[in-house]
């Protein structure tokens, strides 16, 4: 007969017994336990605060802070006109295309689609924001552009 999944059990060697702590001088850890001798780390119920560095001034209160970090800004996928060339004619390019294409990996969010490059393809362009000089190169092109709502 095979072997059974109910067979499976370590090498031999692979697992030791637990450490009994805090029984007893013979054990080798016995009476602290392991936790050395008083100070907070030997205490039940002891944890430490994150960034503690044990009274010493922190490193993150250390280090001088810059700037500003507007945390209700929004995070665009960029798309240039000239990343639609690839597309063929009449294709509706929408926010999900260009992921499953993989022109941009994460929509986060929405898609802005900016002017760098040069568009000889009639496409509809659906994006949330478009640039002046990226709607101009599409309407150029004879394509048109569709801003959908995020």
């Amino acid at each position: 007969m095979g072997l059974g999944l109910e067979k499976l059990e370590p090498a031999p060697g692979a697992t030791r017994p637990a450490k009994r702590i805090g029984r007893g001088p013979g054990s080798g850890v016995g009476k602290t336990a392991g936790r050395g001798h008083n100070g907070a780390k030997s205490r039940s119920g002891y944890s430490l605060r994150r960034g503690f560095e044990g009274g010493q001034m922190p490193l993150i209160r250390r280090v001088p802070k810059r700037g500003f970090h507007n945390k209700f800004a929004k995070k665009w996928a960029t798309v240039n006109v000239r990343d639609l060339e690839r597309f063929d004619d009449g294709t509706v390019v929408s926010p999900e295309l260009l992921v499953t294409t993989r022109v941009v990996r994460k929509l986060h969010d929405g898609v802005r689609v900016l002017g760098d490059g040069d568009l000889t393809k009639k496409l509809v362009v659906q994006a949330h924001h478009v640039s002046a000089g990226a709607r101009a190169k599409i309407e150029a092109a004879g394509g048109r552009v569709e801003v959908v709502k995020a």
